[in-house]
């Protein structure tokens, strides 16, 4: 039973490396973190990262951070018109993504690790969480519009790995075909960027 034990309280704290299943995220914590001039003279891009998982709350503060909705119907970050036409696409090790802010929860798109299929620069594969920035087209004032919505996203996850001692990269570099295919997105949603984050690499 000792044995047994460690086992246990590993799935029980974090079920999403068992599988790729919906996945309740608990509540983000929205106190706290640097201040807001020290974590912008501290944003960087990185593109190592330590060999080490996100925890499931600070994954939740992140992906509330990026896109959670902090009133009624309005997100943490501005969009065209209000159109809110992005989809974050959450990439583990035990799967496939997609994140709803409302509920609060990871719906599973895939099981196994794809990560690798999130970018096309090597480092991709390793970092232990890539977003996958989705535009629906159809929702969306224009593209050029969506592209920015994504970089008011892309910031906010800056600013949060910056706050919170992680390290992030925001890219274009995207194998747009197989992320399609991967993701099952109709003609009208287009992949636009992916961002990498993890913990820095042990010197």
């Amino acid at each position: 039973m000792k044995t047994l034990l460690p086992l246990i309280l590993a799935l029980t704290v974090i079920p999403s490396l068992a599988s790729a299943q919906d996945l309740r995220l608990p509540a983000p914590q929205k106190t706290g973190g640097k201040p807001l001039m020290q974590a912008l003279a501290e944003r960087k891009s990185t593109r190592q990262y330590a060999n080490r998982d996100l925890d499931q709350q600070t994954l939740a503060n992140l992906l509330w951070a990026a896109y959670g909705f902090n009133r009624e119907d309005k997100r943490t970050v501005p969009s065209s018109q209000n159109r809110q036409e992005i989809d974050l696409y959450v990439f583990l090790k035990s799967g496939v993504y997609l994140y709803d802010a409302k509920a609060n929860t990871l719906i599973a798109k895939a099981s196994g690790d794809h990560r690798k299929t999130a970018g096309t620069q090597e480092y991709v594969a390793t970092a232990p969480l890539n977003l996958v920035y989705v535009a629906n087209l159809d929702k969306a004032s224009n593209r050029d519009a969506a592209c920015i919505d994504c970089g008011f996203i892309g910031q906010n996850v800056y600013l949060f790995c910056a706050s919170e001692n992680l390290v992030t990269v925001l890219r274009a570099g995207l194998d747009k075909k197989a992320l399609s295919e991967l993701l099952k997105l109709n003609a009208n949603q287009e992949a636009l960027y992916n961002q990498c984050v993890g913990y820095p690499p042990v010197p």
